[in-house]
């Protein structure tokens, strides 16, 4: 089996990738004035970013952009290859309800990761 990775590295990862899209999204989307009066319209862009981004890095780059930063990489379950482009697709769904990416079984992956065959582990 694979050896756990741990929450604080994952949450890292994911803060890490939550913040850039939050970042490109005040700064191309939100509109103009003070931060105040953008944060209310970056808040749509910043999920279809954040879907995208970890989609499209774990599908062809098997890491989204915060688990490269913090040392993590996607394989598939099974046999420790590659992730699919359907099995990052399912995995970035099932990511976005938070609740999918924090309930862990004995194996330490989540539902996201259960019903997409595919475990984080250290790079």
């Amino acid at each position: 089996m694979y050896p756990r990775v741990s929450q604080g590295r994952r949450l890292l990862g994911i803060t890490l990738d939550w913040l850039a899209c939050y970042a490109i999204s005040l700064g191309f989307f939100a509109g103009q004035g003070s931060l105040t009066d953008r944060v209310p319209h970056a808040r749509i862009p910043v999920l279809i970013l954040l879907f995208a981004e970890y989609a499209i890095l774990v599908a062809f780059g098997g890491a989204s952009f915060g688990h490269r930063l913090v040392g993590l990489r996607v394989v598939r379950f099974s046999d420790g290859g590659s992730p699919t482009p359907l099995q990052a697709l399912i995995r970035t769904a099932l990511l976005m309800p938070l609740i999918t990416a924090i309930t862990f079984d004995e194996n330490g992956r989540g539902i996201n990761e259960r019903f997409s065959n595919t475990v984080l582990v250290k790079n």
